[in-house]
């Protein structure tokens, strides 16, 4: 009760400072301020109505909210708990404590405790005791100064740290102060269950929702409502078919509303608001468009306030050191912890109210739904455009890949039905072909038996098949239907969502929000350019900002950094490549390893450390890419955005696709003849083809590392992760589960959404799916399965991202988008790269050219028999380098003098040995020509469907020309009927004044009814 009444006085004094001061509280200021700079601060602050306040009364449990003149009503200011501390309003849900308002915002921010609280808290657990204690000293210290009786060093070191907390405690005093002015209402609550924490809920009443609503000219809907009538058309009645038939595939969120009304949206306007229905006013703007109005405002109030750390300026730009202090710079520098919007309500217990949140997550995150279309209307009512844009373009892109998934297995199903009838894999398989190969490897291989390669040869006719080609080509254009439908879905829900008419302008009023390290950065600049001399009004005409120059070393680090890790990158592979020479060299050697599996064993090892490498480093360029973003300071947070993502989708891109790319390109083409190898790193030789081709290695590459990125990275990362963190909390708390339930069910809504995990936006999403696209479509001809093995991963990721948005994540800000921004660039410029990579792997990577080739020009009676061993060339084993030959050359139980290699090469007995022959050029010449035959072609008809399918369906560009006509005629009526009711006002004043009344003119014979009774 003691320490209550003491918090009231305290409160008043705070909210009258021009009533009497108490005794000795100009000393007491003195005390927080030692320099006579921080003296001039300190002053200025007690001008501007802060009283400063001890550092012994600091943690006392008051309200120091209301810092203005108790007149301000924007805020009733009441002690929110009774004398036994008991709050004296419920609180339920998400609302103030008068349990009325709604809390549209909240802002948290760090509790310091007074030095020997923190000391002696460890051994006094009486809260009340140490108050009473405190409150004894702090009346001790007002009539004599204590001597201080602990190390000056630590002394000081605390000093400073109470500097840098009272510091913020001003910022967030006057940052608070000048969000009143606004019209915003806040609430203080210290008395938390979370230690540590303070929070400051914001509350945005309906004058304010209609003021910033009317600024950021908010579409919402208006009385007027009309019938959307469906296109005629053969594509819409497919359409309409196709809808009826899934209808048991949509989840139920909103049965109730008709689905062939909607309704005209309007700009809101106060002046025009009897065009809208008001009726109930807490439901017209909903919690993500409450949430996103307040954001609004807090990214506009500014905290000039100087803080010690700024040195003392008589001629300082107050605007440009004002727009430092926005609620990102507040936030990037401590004085609060986080921002955040409140999730609706809880999802379970008996307890839980009805709210969008729960319906989302009965409806959407829950993987027994996996069959089920999204709610992706409910979705964007509940998070915005942004994010609902993102999973309707997950769910457009899950939809495709389920043609893609069929057409791949079929084609894997065509390879192994032909396999038994694979003419070229028959006579590798054949015993009688007595074939000797050359070995691979110098020393420790020995020569090999051609048909022990057979079961290689078999499973590489499962992908490498003439259906490949045509599954290429069917992928190529698939990408392009992909991004068609994509335009056009995302074409109706801005019809649906009513973006039409967001463009340029709307985006341009939102440009003006700059980051806080860009402003921090001009600041500086400012400073060091600013002349004493001049006065304050030409100092002030002065705009600075940050120019090309001033970014020049960051850009030249970003360039530098990045080649380097690029190169970093290149080496890595490369060092795979050596491991594979080198064990492949060590097992032939040893005498215990099964050499049958030698190259299965290497090829799997390798692809698994390349998986590995891939997702540390993943994680690594994706730190790198956001440093050197921070470093060159973009303005915008859209521009940080978008380079962002371009450096990350590099990095990235590189990181996954270069043992690729290795692999289909590069392996088997450096490596020279038997007698001239080619060596790397001393006596290294550089990797061969198996005989069927790299084909079968590229497949297993893409396998490991398509399937081990979807499990581990995306999917284990984002359950286990979350997991392993709860179980470290649970583990390190004292409760046990009925203590934690128990806990749980007392924390109020802002705190349990405190406790989850903070949103970080989409780039990570939109990353793992495109990188997933390029794995899709890139090499989709040698590895038909990866669309199935996507579609299943995408089927699970969808509810996995809907079980984190819902239940882990804190509700993000409502951000309004048109589109899905740079990522669409990204997809069309993959599906373009595609129909060329795929074109060379075909090409240069399967041995479809070089037996199409045999087969109508050389082959003798036009079929493929004899194909092997026209791939085949002769070299003379004593014509190997000193130190080169087998160690081993009686390995096959007889003497080898000729041996075998696949390559197009003259025989030794020719007059040119071991020159390429005509052969070679021919095929050569087949392969360029087949690249560009089938990239012409498929880019033909790649055009030809995008020129064919409309980007705006039919129906909607009607309906939209339809709205038009339809706000038109309501304008339209509305102002007929302005002007008829002021003719009748203007009328009827005229039949009421006295001049009409003395002199009466004569009647008419015929006028309106409404006249003819005015007098």
């Amino acid at each position: 009760m003691e320490g209550h009444d003491v918090g009231n006085e305290l409160a008043r004094s705070v909210n009258h400072p021009d009533s009497a001061e108490e005794p000795g509280s100009s000393s007491l200021a003195c005390e927080h301020y030692g320099s006579p700079q921080q003296e001039v601060t300190a002053t200025m602050r007690r001008n501007d109505n802060y009283l400063p306040v001890p550092g012994e009364e600091k943690s006392l449990d008051v309200d120091f909210v209301n810092t203005k003149d108790t007149s301000d009503e924007s805020i009733p200011m009441k002690n929110r708990y009774a004398d036994d501390g008991s709050p004296l309003y419920p609180r339920q849900g998400p609302y103030f404590s008068d349990g009325q308002r709604r809390v549209d915002y909240v802002l948290t921010y760090h509790i310091q405790k007074p030095n020997s609280i923190r000391r002696q808290s460890s051994r006094f657990g009486d809260n009340n005791f140490i108050r009473r204690l405190w409150r004894s000293l702090n009346i001790r210290s007002r009539g004599a100064e204590a001597q201080p009786k602990e190390d000056p060093e630590i002394a000081a070191q605390e000093q400073r740290t109470d500097y840098h907390e009272d510091d913020k405690r001003f910022r967030r005093e006057e940052f608070e102060e000048n969000i009143r002015e606004t019209g915003l209402e806040l609430e203080m609550d210290e008395r938390t269950n979370i230690p540590g924490i303070g929070f400051m809920k914001v509350h945005a009443p309906w004058n304010v929702l209609c003021r910033e609503a009317e600024f950021m000219k908010l579409k919402m809907p208006t009385k007027k409502s009309y019938e959307v009538k469906q296109g005629s058309n053969l594509v819409e009645k497919i359409r309409l078919f196709i809808h009826k038939v899934t209808a048991p595939l949509h989840p139920e969120v909103d049965p109730n509303r008709p689905q062939s009304v909607k309704f005209l949206s309007h700009p809101f306007s106060r002046e025009k608001q009897h065009l809208f229905d008001l009726s109930d006013r807490d439901k017209f703007f909903d919690s993500k468009t409450r949430s996103s109005i307040v954001y609004e405002v807090l990214k506009r109030t500014r905290c000039t306030r100087a803080t010690y750390s700024m040195a003392y300026r008589p001629f300082g730009n107050s605007s440009t050191d004002g727009s430092v202090n926005r609620i990102t710079s507040l936030l990037a520098n401590g004085v609060y912890t986080s921002a955040y919007p409140l999730h609706d309500g809880d999802i379970e217990g008996a307890n839980a109210e009805p709210n969008d949140r729960k319906l989302l997550y009965e409806q959407w995150a829950s993987y027994s739904f996996f069959y089920k279309y999204q709610p992706i209307g409910l979705i964007r009512k509940y998070f915005g455009e942004k994010v609902g844009l993102y999973f309707a373009w997950l769910g457009v892109y899950t939809q495709m890949l389920i043609p893609a998934a069929i057409v791949g297995v079929i084609v894997f199903l065509y390879g192994c039905a032909t396999v038994d009838d694979n003419i070229p894999s028959m006579e590798i398989c054949d015993p009688r072909h007595n074939i000797t190969m050359c070995p691979l490897c110098d020393r420790a291989c020995s020569y090999w038996k051609l048909v022990t390669a057979c079961g290689t040869a078999r499973a590489s006719h499962l992908f490498d098949n003439p259906a490949t080609v045509f599954f290429s080509i069917f992928m190529a254009l698939w990408a392009v239907l992909f991004m068609e439908h994509w335009k056009r879905r995302q074409m109706r829900l801005n019809y649906i969502w009513d973006l039409t008419g967001f463009g340029e302008e709307e985006q341009e009023e939102h440009k003006d929000h700059n980051r806080a390290e860009y402003e921090f950065r001009v600041m500086r600049k400012t400073i060091r350019k600013e002349n004493p001399t001049l006065k304050r009004e030409e100092s002030e005409k002065v705009k600075v900002k940050l120019t090309c120059t001033d970014r020049l070393p960051a850009y030249l680090t970003t360039v530098v950094t990045m080649v380097f890790m690029i190169v970093v990158t290149f080496a890595i592979v490369f060092g795979v490549i050596l491991y594979r020479i080198s064990i492949k060299a060590a097992l032939h050697m040893s005498t215990y390893s099964d050499q049958s599996n030698i190259r299965a064993t290497v090829k799997g090892t390798a692809a698994v450390i390349n998986l590995v490498v891939i997702i540390i480093l993943d994680e690594v360029y994706g730190a790198i890419a956001r440093w050197l973003t921070t470093l060159e300071v973009p303005k915008t947070d859209k521009s940080f955005e978008d380079r962002l993502i371009f450096k990350t989708f590099i990095l990235k891109f590189v990181n996954a696709f270069t043992p690729i790319v290795y692999l289909a390109f590069f392996r088997g083409r450096l490596v020279g003849r038997p007698g001239n190898y080619l060596y790397v790193v001393g006596s290294y030789r550089m990797e061969e083809c198996a005989h069927a081709g790299c084909l079968m290695e590229l497949c297993i590459q893409l396998c490991i590392t398509m399937l081990g990125k979807q499990l581990i990275q995306n999917n284990l990362f984002e359950i286990g992760i979350p997991k392993l963190k709860k179980l470290l909390r649970r583990r390190k708390s004292d409760l046990d589960s009925k203590q934690e339930e128990e806990l749980n069910r007392s924390l109020h809504r802002h705190e349990k959404d405190h406790i989850l995990g903070p949103f970080v936006g989409l780039s990570p999403e939109y990353m793992e799916m495109i990188i997933q696209f390029g794995m899709v479509t890139l090499f989709v001809a040698s590895f038909p399965l990866a669309p199935l093995f996507a579609l299943l991963n995408n089927i699970i990721e969808i509810r996995l991202d809907a079980k984190k948005f819902v239940m882990e994540l804190r509700r993000p800000i409502a951000a309004k988008a048109k589109d899905i921004g740079i990522w669409y660039n990204l997809l069309r410029g993959l599906s373009k790269v595609a129909v060329i990579v795929n074109a060379f792997v075909i090409s240069f990577t399967s041995d479809f050219i070089p037996r199409l080739v045999y087969q109508y020009m050389f082959s003798v009676d036009g079929t493929m028999h004899g194909f092997v061993n026209h791939t085949l060339s002769y070299f003379n084993v004593s014509e190997f380098q000193p130190g080169t030959d087998p160690l081993q050359p009686l390995h096959l139980g007889y003497s080898v003098e000729i041996c075998r290699y696949k390559d197009y090469r003259e025989p030794p007995w020719s007059s040119t040995p071991y020159e390429l022959s005509k052969e070679f050029w021919v095929v050569l010449a087949a392969r360029l020509a087949f690249v560009v035959v089938f990239q012409n072609v498929v880019m033909l008809m790649s055009d030809f469907v995008d020129w064919l399918i409309p980007d705006i369906p039919k129906d909607i560009s009607l309906q939209i020309h339809k709205e038009k006509i339809l706000m038109v005629e309501l304008f339209m009526k509305e102002e007929q009927g302005k002007r008829l009711a002021a003719r009748d006002n203007h009328n009827q004043d005229n039949c009421n004044s006295p001049s009409s009344a003395n002199q009466s003119p004569p009647r008419p014979r015929s006028r309106p009814a409404s006249h003819a009774n005015c007098c």
